[in-house]
């Protein structure tokens, strides 16, 4: 008997407008960060800003490609979101129809559990609809579980099935000279056990100007590099723009980085030898990140035995070094 009353407050306790509060809730913050995450990257990369965008755009104008870019917890929280809004839509349908048998008359929480039961189909067979419209209403909804469950089973499988570098950046840039030469520096390594082949890497130097007509643009400009290929990246790999006067930082100074906005976007493709498939991984340095006057501090240690290692601890340090010969707006 006390089981039995303590069923019945449960059941009275699931109300309507509390449960779809709770989903509707859960579903726009999920959205909410999952739009912010994407407007995050293209306001560092592109100086993209929400006043600016494109009318209609919404989180909705392309879904697939929000879920795809949305972390695991996001993507969970969104599946589970959908999963118990659609439900309490059911439910409430159920209850409109009045047509389960052996349910209590007027529960939600009966209605939404026998919903629940119905989209994954298990058929516990204590409740069954009851009438021609709750008859057509279960029929429908057996089939958008079917077509739903087939869509996250393939979402999931290519999101986790899908190959991804992890390559870390140093956190800063400097700018030092390189063999008397001055030069835009920073370090990328592969923290994994295996092997990138046939890594390339792409900087380009993103900055506002002024058209002669004074239009305000962004203009993007390739970075000379020293080596653009790395046949086999397995360490550490120290990326190496000269400042020549054919560069685009020739003459500038950290002012001038800043009042123009300006930000190095690297770009790292290669082969995962383990997938056989094509890995990338990308950073953005603003004008911030970029210190003038000092180098990236030595990583690469030999042991006793005349073995290499690459020691992480120092990986983001920098050390003074000689300045270029140009004005200088920030030291180490």
């Amino acid at each position: 008997m006390n089981s039995c009353c303590s069923t019945t407050d449960y059941r009275r306790g699931l109300s309507p407008p509390l449960m779809l509060d709770a989903a509707l809730y859960f579903l726009l913050m999920a959205s909410i960060f999952g739009r912010q995450s994407v407007q995050r990257v293209q306001e560092r990369l592109l100086n993209w800003n929400r006043e600016s965008a494109t009318p209609g755009y919404g989180y909705f104008a392309d879904f697939y490609h929000q879920l795809m870019a949305s972390s695991w917890p996001l993507l969970l929280l969104e599946v589970i979101a959908a999963f118990i809004a659609v439900n309490c839509l059911f439910a409430s349908g159920y209850l409109v129809a009045g047509g389960i048998d052996n349910a209590r008359r007027g529960s939600f929480g009966d209605a939404f559990f026998f919903s629940v039961q119905t989209m994954a189909t298990i058929g516990y067979g204590k409740m069954a609809p009851a009438g021609i419209v709750a008859n057509l209403l279960s029929s429908g909804e057996a089939l958008t579980g079917l077509l739903t469950f087939a869509l996250v089973t393939g979402l999931v499988f290519t999101k986790f099935s899908r190959p991804t570098a992890r390559v870390r950046f140093t956190r800063n840039a400097v700018i030092s000279l390189r063999d008397g030469v001055p030069s835009l520096m920073f370090r990328m390594a592969n923290v994994r056990a295996n092997q990138i082949v046939e890594a390339q890497v792409h900087v380009v130097l993103a900055r506002q100007e002024s058209t002669l007509e004074g239009e305000e643009i962004r203009r993007f400009y390739d970075l000379e590099l020293t080596r653009y290929h790395n046949p086999i990246f397995t360490n550490s790999w120290t990326t190496v723009h000269p400042i020549n006067p054919n560069s685009p930082l020739y003459g500038a100074t950290a002012e001038s980085l800043k009042a123009s906005d300006t930000g190095i976007v690297v770009s790292l493709s290669g082969v995962d030898e383990s997938f056989s498939q094509t890995v990338y991984a990308r950073y953005y340095y603003d004008a911030e990140e970029i210190i003038w006057g000092a180098r990236l501090a030595e990583i690469l240690t030999r042991t006793s035995a005349g073995d290499f290692f690459l020691d992480f601890t120092r990986y983001d340090q920098v050390v003074p070094a000689d300045l270029p010969p140009m004005e200088m707006g920030r030291s180490a």
